[in-house]
């Protein structure tokens, strides 16, 4: 049977345990044959503004307009810088981007806060609200995992009737074992399917020992947005496709089973270079990987 056949059936299969195994014999066949599994989605591909942030605390149309003329669709952003939801939608709009999310701490969730942060994402037009991080106690006992996932359900529950939906994005100390389970999972395990699981695949790979396409399908359907970060103990620097990752496997695995709605290329090296310089063939390699 054909790689391409093969793939055709993954999309097919229904239910996540079966699709789980479905996707397990593909990796293997792509990984014994060296090719590329074809007839990826037509995902849209965006950047993390933090990359450019130094850029856009002094100029937001001109480094929105390089974004954009690098070949990206989407920017999530991590900033206001003072700007309302509806100032960065037109700034988005003109340089004919979209908003991939919004990395929030916790505490712009929070009752009080609440209204405003969905005001504003409602006038950006973001559907997307990714928790950037959570205070340090919580990755470090269960019981203040509970207390916090409760909380982020709740929110969960107060998004919904808006269109808006809460997630979550990880570091490398969320593969720490929390009573010998990796916290990113425990956290999973913990939050409704309406939360959101960021997937980063250069954090998750910083643990010695993750293995990113099994953590994909471990929570199938959760992963709606996937940072892309490429991973290299030899080689730090490496960009996408010269790294150490499987992309092929890890594709496969977050349009077939994790859920993947848009990818987005994140690169953080400092290289002496300007960061677009490094991100726009970092997005190329992606892009070449795909076609």
């Amino acid at each position: 049977m054909s790689v391409r056949t093969t793939r055709r059936e993954v999309l097919k299969v229904g239910g996540a345990a079966a699709a789980s195994m479905a996707v397990s014999s593909l990796l293997e066949r792509v990984s014994a044959a060296g090719v590329l599994a074809p007839a990826w989605k037509n995902l849209p591909i965006g950047t993390q503004a933090w990359c450019v942030r130094k850029q856009l605390a002094t100029d937001i149309p001109g480094t929105l307009a390089i974004v954009s003329k690098a070949g990206f669709e989407l920017l999530e952003l991590e900033n206001a810088f003072g700007k309302s939801g509806a100032e960065w939608k037109a700034a988005l709009d003109a340089a004919r981007l979209k908003p991939a999310g919004f990395h929030h701490t916790l505490a712009e969730l929070f009752p009080d806060k609440l209204n405003a942060t969905i005001e504003f994402n409602q006038a950006l037009g973001n559907q997307n609200l990714i928790i950037r991080s959570l205070p340090p106690a919580v990755y470090n006992s269960v019981d203040m995992l509970k207390q916090t996932t409760d909380v982020i359900n709740g929110v969960a529950e107060k998004l919904k009737p808006h269109k808006l939906r809460v997630g979550y994005h990880n570091h490398t100390t969320d593969f720490n074992r929390l009573d010998g389970e990796y916290w990113w999972n425990r956290f999973a395990d913990l939050t409704g399917k309406d939360v959101v699981l960021q997937f980063d695949t250069g954090n998750a790979s910083e643990k010695e020992g993750v293995d990113v396409v099994e953590v994909l399908k471990r929570n199938p359907g959760r992963v709606k947005s996937m940072h892309v970060k490429p991973f290299s103990k030899a080689s730090p620097n490496a960009f996408i496709g010269a790294d150490e990752l499987n992309w092929p496997a890890i594709m496969t695995a977050a349009e077939t089973v994790a859920g993947v709605e848009l990818y987005i290329i994140e690169y953080e090296k400092d290289t002496g270079h300007p960061p677009i310089d490094d991100l726009k063939p970092n997005l190329e390699a992606f892009k070449k990987l795909r076609s």
